[in-house]
C-alpha cells in the first residue's frame, strides 16, 4: 500500500511534469501568430531554446509542489512557500540551459504559485478541484512576503524581460533603480503589493490581482473544450491563444510600441494600447472563421502570423503565450492528456 509520503511525492512529480508538458505544448502551437511555434524562430530565441526551457523549469515546480504541501499539511504556513525564490530559481534554471533570450519570465511568475496551489490543494483535499485550485493560488500570491519581492528582483535582473521601461509615480521602486531593493525592503512591499501596483499595464501583474482570472475563466475552459471537441492538442492551444488575444490586448505588444515614444511604462502602455487592440480585432475576426478549426482559419493565422513578425519584434504577443501556458497546465492539473 502507497504510504502518505510517496503519495504526495508522486503527485509533487506530476505537478513538475504538469509544468514541462505545458511549457512544451505552448511553445509547439502552430501556427500561433506572432511567437516562436515549431516552424518560426525569433532572431535571438529559437524553438528548440524554448523546449529547453520548458524542461528546465520542472524542478523548481516540482519544490514549489512539496512545500505546498507542507502548507497544505499545516506544517509551514503560506506566507512561508516561498513564491519569489521558486521563480527566481526557475528563471536561473531556464537561463543555465540555453543561449537564447527571455524564454519564459511571465510564464515563471504564473507557474510559480500555480504550483504551490496544486501541491496545498491535494494535500487538504487528496485530489485536485480546479475551483478550489484557483482559491488556494490567490491564497498563495496574496500571502507572499518581502522576501518574494526582494528575490522577484533577483530573477528580473537575471531575465532582462522586454518591455520594461521606467515607472513615473507612485511609491512602486523602479526595478531598474541600484536602490530597488532597499525601497522594497524599508516600504514593506511584497511581491503581491508588487503585482497589483504593476495590474494596469501587465495581464501577468493583472493575473495576481484578480486571482488568475484569464487563465481560469477564459483560457483553461477554452482549451479544455476545443481538445474534447475536436482531439487536438495543437487546435485547442492555438484556440486558446486567440481568445485570450482577442478578449486581452496584449500588453507586451502595447508597452513595447509605446516604448518608442517614452520611456514611462504606464504613459507606454497607454500609448501602445490602440495598436494592441488592432490586433486583438482581428484575432477576433479569424476566430469568427474557425481559427485553427477550419482551413481558412489557418489560411489567416499564417499570413497574421507574418505580418506581426514583420513588425520587427514589436508585435509579439508574448504575455498572451505566458497566459495560455498557465491555462494548459491548469488542464493538465484537472487530468487533461495530450
Amino acid at each position: 500500500m502507497e504510504g502518505p509520503v510517496k503519495r504526495f511525492e508522486k503527485f509533487a512529480d506530476d505537478v513538475m511534469r504538469s509544468a514541462q508538458l505545458a511549457a512544451a505544448l505552448e511553445a509547439s502551437g502552430w501556427p500561433k501568430p506572432g511567437n516562436v511555434h515549431r516552424t518560426a524562430d525569433f532572431e535571438d530565441t529559437t524553438f528548440e531554446q524554448f523546449l529547453a526551457g520548458s524542461v528546465a523549469l520542472g524542478p523548481q515546480a516540482r519544490k514549489a509542489a512539496l512545500r505546498g504541501i507542507e502548507a497544505g499539511l499545516g506544517r509551514i504556513g503560506l506566507g512561508e512557500v516561498r513564491v519569489g525564490e521558486t521563480i527566481n530559481g526557475m528563471v536561473g534554471d531556464v537561463r543555465s540551459w540555453h543561449r537564447g533570450g527571455n524564454t519564459h519570465f511571465g510564464a515563471c511568475l504564473l507557474l510559480a504559485p500555480l504550483s504551490v496551489s496544486a501541491g496545498y490543494t491535494f494535500a487538504r483535499a487528496s485530489e485536485i478541484r480546479v475551483p478550489e485550485v484557483r482559491r488556494n493560488a490567490a491564497r498563495v500570491m496574496e500571502a507572499t512576503t518581502v522576501q518574494d519581492a526582494l528575490k522577484f528582483l533577483e530573477a528580473m535582473r537575471k531575465a532582462v524581460p522586454a518591455g520594461l521601461g521606467r515607472l513615473g509615480s507612485g511609491d512602486l521602486p523602479d526595478v531598474r533603480e541600484k536602490g530597488a531593493g532597499r525601497k522594497i525592503a524599508r516600504k514593506g512591499f511584497t511581491l503581491y503589493d508588487m503585482m497589483k501596483a504593476s495590474s494596469s499595464w501587465d495581464n501577468v501583474a493583472k493575473e495576481w490581482a484578480t486571482g488568475m482570472e484569464i487563465t481560469f475563466r477564459h483560457g483553461f475552459p477554452t482549451w479544455s473544450r476545443a481538445k474534447r471537441e475536436t482531439g487536438s492538442v495543437n487546435i485547442a492551444t492555438v484556440q486558446t491563444f486567440l481568445t485570450i488575444l482577442s478578449r486581452f490586448p496584449d500588453t507586451l505588444i502595447a508597452r513595447k510600441i509605446g516604448l518608442k515614444k517614452t520611456d514611462n511604462v504606464e504613459r507606454a502602455f497607454s500609448i501602445g494600447l490602440d495598436k494592441a487592440a488592432e490586433v486583438s480585432k482581428r484575432a477576433s475576426m479569424i476566430l469568427g472563421i474557425g481559427g485553427a478549426r477550419t482551413k481558412e482559419g489557418v489560411e489567416a493565422l499564417r499570413d497574421f502570423d507574418a505580418d506581426l513578425r514583420a513588425g520587427g519584434g514589436e508585435l509579439n504577443p508574448g504575455t498572451t503565450a505566458d497566459l495560455t501556458l498557465a491555462s494548459i497546465m491548469v488542464a493538465l492539473l484537472g487530468g487533461e492528456r495530450p
